[in-house]
């Protein structure tokens, strides 16, 4: 097996390397992705990553008509992510797109509709013939309030289905493509949203390429699996205190999935930056996300739990903060929950002995690196106190398994639902 998956690492860098030449060959592809107040960011996040990854030249930009300036780009999405936008939609008017898409959540869909410098972005690029999308309540609440959906099949939210216009025709599915319109349901199908973007912006192609190494799951919508060993209780006093340290190169799918979903359940997240400023530039889009703290203010607090994403320059970061090392390793020793995904788990749990003893999974293309490679094929892997996943696909599934084992399954199936994710 471990010959295998060094083989498999040697493909991966190869991949890599002829799809950086590919991409210089040729113009990128311009890509709008607004955002405001109550911004869904799992799905802000997925869009702008997975179109990255298709060689797009990704804009997040903000509806808000505050002044320029690092204050005027700040932009508070939902459950209280904070992000920095690229710049404001009413600077880009004129400009021209080969795609425009809408995250959805609320109030962040009204946002979006009530910016008619939007509105009217939008609706000369529909003009032209060109791409456009929508997911959760921004199909019903922003395109369809525009008349951009008139004729077309659509989805949204299950939810906001019934507030689609009579002009619109409704379809109960994951993702609905017609003609140059793609719609989708919620942060549960924002991977597949972004995808079925790539798809039609490149070609069937392109979105295979860059859907191998995200390792999405195979039959959207099913019941997700976790595979656990040594199954014990996850004890809390009270209401779960959960640090999540995020770094520059963080892979923002990840850290995004397992701040919302774990302030869906109920838990108090606190975001933690271990680089000198609390503005922290996330892998792939150049996602430039807000922590609530510095490390070194976290440090001295107590966790329930302590979660890294991957992302392997945020991984590596993370491998070389003694502070957070020296945090994993008091927690790991004490029996309480510690995990992470993606490149951490080889990059940071494995050097520092904090998988002896242990199963685990990781990245596949890292996994060699990992002594013990026996459930690396599993997406989720709970061992103890330790948790353990796969890859930006594998995000949502890693974090309702948390919720599983800190609230219980009915939590977690309720948020799996809540997310459109089964």
């Amino acid at each position: 097996m471990a010959s295998s998956l060094a083989r498999r690492a040697v493909s991966y860098r190869r991949l890599l390397l002829s799809r950086a030449f590919a991409a210089a060959a040729r113009p990128a592809k311009r890509v709008l992705v607004p955002v405001a107040a109550g911004t869904e960011p799992v799905e802000a996040a997925a869009t702008a990553d997975v179109l990255n990854r298709a060689g797009a030249r990704v804009t997040v930009a903000t509806v808000a008509s505050a002044p320029a300036g690092d204050e005027g780009l700040l932009v508070e999405a939902a459950y209280g992510v904070k992000l920095v936008a690229d710049a404001r939609v009413a600077d880009l008017e004129g400009e021209a797109f080969d795609l425009i898409a809408l995250p959805g959540g609320m109030p962040g869909s009204t946002n979006l509709r009530d910016c008619k410098v939007l509105e009217k972005m939008v609706k000369m690029h529909a003009e032209k013939g060109e791409l456009y999308g929508a997911i959760c309540a921004a199909p019903a609440v922003t395109l369809a309030h525009w008349g951009m959906l008139k004729g077309l099949k659509a989805t949204c939210y299950p939810s906001f289905m019934e507030k689609f216009t009579s002009e619109v025709i409704p379809v109960n599915s994951r993702v609905v493509v017609d003609r140059n319109v793609v719609t989708s349901q919620g942060p549960g199908t924002a991977i597949e949203f972004a995808l079925a973007l790539v798809e039609q912006l490149y070609d069937k192609e392109k979105m295979e390429e860059v859907a191998g190494p995200l390792y999405v799951r195979p039959q959207h919508g099913a019941e997700y699996t976790i595979e656990e060993l040594n199954s014990i209780e996850w004890k809390c006093s009270g209401t779960p205190q959960i640090l999540v340290p995020v770094a520059n190169g963080s892979e923002e799918i990840e850290a995004l999935n397992l701040i919302d979903v774990l302030r869906r359940a109920g838990a108090n997240v606190t975001v933690a930056s271990v680089e000198d400023t609390l503005q922290i530039v996330t892998r792939r889009h150049k996602f430039n996300l807000i922590a609530d703290m510095m490390l070194d203010e976290a440090a001295k607090m107590e966790f329930d739990l302590i979660v890294m994403p991957g992302g392997l320059s945020g991984a590596q970061k993370f491998a070389c903060t003694d502070k957070l090392v020296d945090l994993l390793k008091k927690q790991a020793g004490s029996g309480k929950p510690y995990g992470a995904i993606c490149a951490s788990p080889a990059h940071v749990l494995e050097p520092h002995g904090l998988l002896k003893g242990k199963k685990a999974t990781a990245f596949p293309p890292m996994a060699h690196l990992l002594t013990d490679q026996s459930l690396c094929e599993n997406r989720v892997v709970i061992d103890g106190n330790l948790i353990t996943s796969r890859a930006p696909g594998t995000a949502t599934e890693f974090a309702l398994a948390i919720v599983e084992k800190l609230f219980g399954r009915e939590k977690a199936v309720g948020i799996a639902k809540e997310f459109v994710f089964m």
